[in-house]
């Protein structure tokens, strides 16, 4: 395990809640609960292997269109997930922090989330993202506005990822995964996936779970990444 080719920081679109619940003819949110306990299987299996950096894309900005009392529940479901799990996250040492918009979240989950990141943030042996009314779109126009009110007239690529929701030193994700089949980055992450490797299963949220994340890694140690250049072999040769 340790000699495979990992990817350093794995995100995950976790597509399928809702589908797994309406086959098993229950509540959509019964979905949502149950794709928590996936999120905790994969972060146990990531700190297993060594990867040290997950994103999980919680709730995008396009999210509240969704019916007001499933959107009351996932607000309040990440609210009491964090409550209850804030004592483990400490414990097992797990850095948790979210990217995404703000001023839209309500208060007493807000509270619960920077709560959350100010007591993990000396946490070090994985750093968890949780994206929460997060869209790829929106952060870059945050980011822009971020960048005027500084003054700034030119930028490179460095200095404008500065002023976008990820820290610095986290690097862009080397692998995406999606869940439930379908095949599209649903502006996720936008600015941070152009060399991505993406990696798309049938397999529904719930239901993803160690075996699946293996299957993924297995598939992203055959690949060959080369930025835009020549893989490896033909570069000796050329």
């Amino acid at each position: 395990m340790s000699e495979r080719k990992l990817p350093l920081h794995v995100a995950f679109i976790m597509d399928g809640n809702g589908r797994w619940a309406k086959r098993r003819g229950l509540p959509r949110v019964r979905g949502h609960v149950e794709g928590v306990k996936s999120v905790e299987r994969v972060i146990d299996f990531a700190k297993k292997v060594g990867i040290p950096y997950l994103t999980f894309y919680a709730f995008s900005t396009e999210n509240w269109k969704r019916p007001k009392e499933e959107v009351q529940f996932l607000m309040e479901l990440l609210r009491e997930y964090l409550k209850e799990k804030l004592p483990i996250f400490l414990r097992d040492n797990i850095r948790v922090s979210f990217i995404g918009r703000r001023d839209r979240i309500p208060r007493e989950t807000l509270e619960w989330m920077e709560k959350v990141e100010r007591e993990t943030a000396k946490c070090s042996s994985i750093w968890v993202f949780v994206a929460v009314d997060y869209g790829g779109r929106d952060e870059i126009v945050r980011g822009i506005n971020r960048l005027l009110k500084e003054g700034l007239k030119e930028v490179d690529e460095n200095t404008f990822r500065r002023f976008l929701d990820f820290p610095p030193e986290v690097p862009d994700p080397d692998l995406l995964i999606r869940t439930a089949g379908e095949r599209r980055i649903s502006n996720f992450l936008l600015w941070y996936l152009a060399y991505t490797e993406l990696y798309f299963t049938d397999t529904l949220w719930p239901d993803f779970d160690e075996r699946e994340f293996e299957r993924a890694l297995e598939d992203y140690a055959k690949r060959v990444r080369k930025f835009g250049g020549l893989p490896p072999d033909e570069e000796e040769n050329s």
